[in-house]
This record gives structure tokens, sequence and C-alpha cells, in this order.
């Protein structure tokens, strides 16, 4: 009787294992029509005071396009240490690795970028990829961005192939450090005034990697020129800073409820053009 009471139990636990599995395989399968399928992966970096849970809906999002099947945390401690749950198969197509900040608050934009690097680094030591795609949203861009500073030139590291800016503060937020009368060149992006940061990231214009990466700058107007946080006039200098050696610049305004800084992350269209714009055919 035990021995046929641990049979059913065996049967029934290999029953769910495999309901499990068919129907994850079901509920999101590959869209393989109108999305590349390619193992470079996509980090995804938060801003400001938030966290992983951030990147969720745009990562659900992807996934329910049929984008793809595999997504991972990368973990960094406030020493820059990576802990990765969960793994990218071999054979995975598209990969996602969000990222979570525990020191969600360092507004040091050089830490930021080492921070992003042990991410980077850690991927590239466990599963050895040569490319990668990268979006931020708002600090999180900061981040991408002091990283390349630092890094652009490293051809020892995965190598950017698409980069998505999302509410992007490149020449200061409101509250802190935004110039005051700031005004942007319409054709160069060139700010009439410019933040510490901002200096720093002139250099730029030298070290991004020429004719290699595209880029789609998300920005939204909540009808003030702003997204409540963020001037468009601050996301929009970013242009001066890479556009010149992109291989392609686009950039895109939101408007609507869910232009708004919170929201970007959280809006159906930002999702549609994202999508398209990392792995559309």
């Amino acid at each position: 009787m035990k021995k046929k009471q641990l049979l059913i139990s065996l049967l029934t636990a290999l029953a769910v294992v495999l309901a499990l599995f068919c129907y994850r395989s079901w509920a999101n399968p590959l869209n393989k029509a109108d999305y590349i399928q390619s193992r470079t992966p996509t980090i995804f970096f938060h801003g400001y005071g938030s966290s992983d849970h951030a990147e969720t809906h745009m990562v659900e999002a992807a996934k329910s396009a049929g984008v793809t099947k595999t997504v991972i945390l990368a973990n960094v401690d406030r020493n820059g240490k990576v802990t990765l749950a969960g793994d990218i198969p071999k054979n995975a197509v598209n990969p996602i690795v969000k990222v979570n900040f525990e020191d969600n608050r360092n507004t040091d934009y050089a830490v930021d970028g080492r921070y992003a690097k042990a991410v980077v680094r850690k991927l590239q030591a466990v599963y050895h990829f040569k490319k990668m795609n990268m979006v931020g949203h708002s600090m999180g861009n900061m981040a991408i961005h002091f990283y390349l500073l630092a890094n652009a030139q490293n051809k020892k590291l995965p190598q950017l192939q698409k980069q998505v800016d999302i509410a992007g503060h490149f020449d200061g937020i409101r509250g802190y450090e935004l110039p005051e009368g700031l005004t942007v060149d319409s054709k160069t992006g060139r700010p009439n005034k410019m933040t510490a940061a901002y200096q720093r990231l002139l250099k730029l214009r030298e070290r991004y990697p020429k004719n290699q990466v595209h880029v789609l700058n998300l920005y939204g107007d909540i009808g003030d020129g702003s997204d409540g946080l963020v001037t468009n006039e601050s996301s929009r200098t970013l242009k001066y800073l890479i556009a010149d050696r992109a291989k392609s610049y686009k950039e895109h305004r939101f408007t609507g409820e869910l232009a708004s800084h919170g929201k970007l992350h959280e809006n159906p269209q930002v999702d549609k053009i994202l999508i398209d714009f990392l792995w559309g055919k």
C-alpha cells in the first residue's frame, strides 16, 4: 500500500511539473514573425529610490508580446557585489535582465556607473555575452551614461547595440540642480546652461561608440513641458552628448495621464515603442 501511495504521489508531482511547463510554453509563445531571435541580453536599470519592480511592467509587456520567455534578476549590493537570480539557457531568445540597486538613492553618478559595470561584468563572466542592450528610467539613465563615460572604449566588455533612455534628467531635475532658464538648441540639443554632471558627460562627445549604437530617447509632457519632475529640455540635452556618434538617434514625446515621471514605465504606448525599437524586425 505504501509503495502504491508513493507511486501515486510521484506521478502526481510529475504531472504538475509537466502541466506548469506546458502552460508556460503555451502562455507566452515566442513571436518569431515580428521579433528578432537573438541571444543579446537587454539590461533594465531603475531610477532613484526605486527597485527592479519599476521595470516589471515593461518586462511583462515584452513577455506578453512574445519577445522572450527568459527574465533574470541582477541584485547589486552597496559594495557593488552582484548576485544573479534565475538562469539564461544557452538557447534563450532575447533574454532580459532586471537590475536592482540596493543603494538606490546614491546621487554620485560615477558610483551608479560602477554598479552598472559590475552587472555587465557579472553577466559577461557567467554567460560570455559579447553584445548587449540597455534601458534606463530616470537615474538609471545616469548609471548607463556614467558607465559609458568610463567604459565606452573598452572593447573587452560587451558592446552596446541599442539604448533606450526614459525620463532622463541629463541636465538637471526639478529640485536638484536644474539650471534656471534652461533652453536647448532644437537642431543640436546643446543646452545654454550645464550642470556639473552634464559637463562631465560632455566627454561622451568623444568617447561614445562611433556609429555603433541605436538610441531612443523617450520623455513625457503632462502639459507644462515636463513629466512633472524632469523638463523636456533636460531630457533633450542627450542629443548634444551622443547623437553625432550614435548609429541612429530618435526622440519621442508622450502626453496624457501616463506621461508623468513615475508612470512612463507603466505606459502601454512606451511599451509598444520600446519593444518595436529593441526587438522589432
